[in-house]
């Protein structure tokens, strides 16, 4: 919910912007699904209270283990920010990554790749499971290494903020800046379901630690992207496109008869088939 900051400007800016796509896309014949849009307001509807439980326990936690650090950055030090920044990118990376590659933060992640299309309305998919998902337990080294609770959550913010602006087909590729940092170009592969672009470009505002780290992809002029979940029916049920991993989860875990591969289907990645039986 961090996306949608108090301010009214700010709000006024993402609806002109969404209503600019929304003209380009019928001007240009892309099309606009008008359900999937109605899909991602009733999640982000939803995600209000679901917010505001996780933010009180998330909040709880980060205050408690920010007081076991044994030194704090000084807030007002533009060097803190700097080093705050490039950590904060880091933690983000891997916990972008662990969310496409273990099921059980795959349930809450999926929400955010269930549209077919890639609009400015698709960035407010964001899953209310995420307090139980336990992702955010990768930003509380940043806090063990006295990185302040407030800077960690202004980094968060302007993280949300900047990728509300990567999710639209109506901006191409932006030249040198595509080597540092993420694009709409970088982040519709990451969207994309081609067998060539799963699973690339995890990055937040930078691109770098997926170069450094082998998941970085470009995107293909002969290869355009198609976005959407593979092997599973378009839903515009916000309660469905929730909850549908965590059913199909824990049923595959209840159909194994080990508790290591009840365990194993939770922390497989998500195409990875249960193992049943004794083998």
């Amino acid at each position: 919910m961090e996306l949608f900051a108090r301010s009214p400007y700010w709000l006024a800016t993402l609806l002109l912007l969404v209503i600019v796509e929304l003209i380009w896309r019928l001007r240009t014949k892309r099309g606009y699904d008008g359900r999937a849009a109605l899909a991602s307001i009733g999640l982000l509807l939803g995600n209000v209270p679901f917010a505001l439980l996780n933010g009180a326990i998330i909040g709880s936690v980060a205050l408690g283990v920010a007081a076991l650090a044994p030194v704090q950055w000084p807030l007002y030090d533009w060097r803190s920010w700097v080093a705050g920044f490039l950590a904060f990118e880091f933690a983000y990376y891997w916990f972008h990554r662990a969310n496409h590659r273990m099921r059980w933060l795959w349930a809450s992640h999926r929400v955010h790749h269930s549209s077919e299309q890639l609009t400015l309305l698709a960035s407010i998919r964001l899953g209310w499971t995420n307090g139980i998902s336990f992702g955010w337990a990768f930003y509380l080294p940043l806090l063990i290494a006295g990185c302040p609770p407030v800077m960690v959550a202004v980094l968060r913010a302007f993280d949300l903020r900047y990728q509300f602006f990567l999710h639209t087909e109506a901006v191409g590729k932006l030249g040198l800046f595509e080597w540092v940092l993420n694009t709409p170009s970088h982040h519709r592969v990451h969207h994309a379901s081609n067998e060539g672009y799963i699973d690339r470009n995890y990055g937040g505002v930078l691109i770098l630690f997926d170069r450094l780290f082998g998941t970085f992809a470009a995107e293909r002029a002969d290869e355009p992207p198609r976005y959407g979940l593979i092997g599973h029916e378009t839903s515009h049920n916000p309660i469905h496109i929730s909850f549908e991993e965590w059913r199909l989860m824990l049923r595959d875990a209840c159909r194994t008869r080990r508790l290591r591969e009840k365990i194993a289907v939770l922390v497989a990645p998500p195409d990875a088939r249960p193992v049943t039986g004794d083998a």
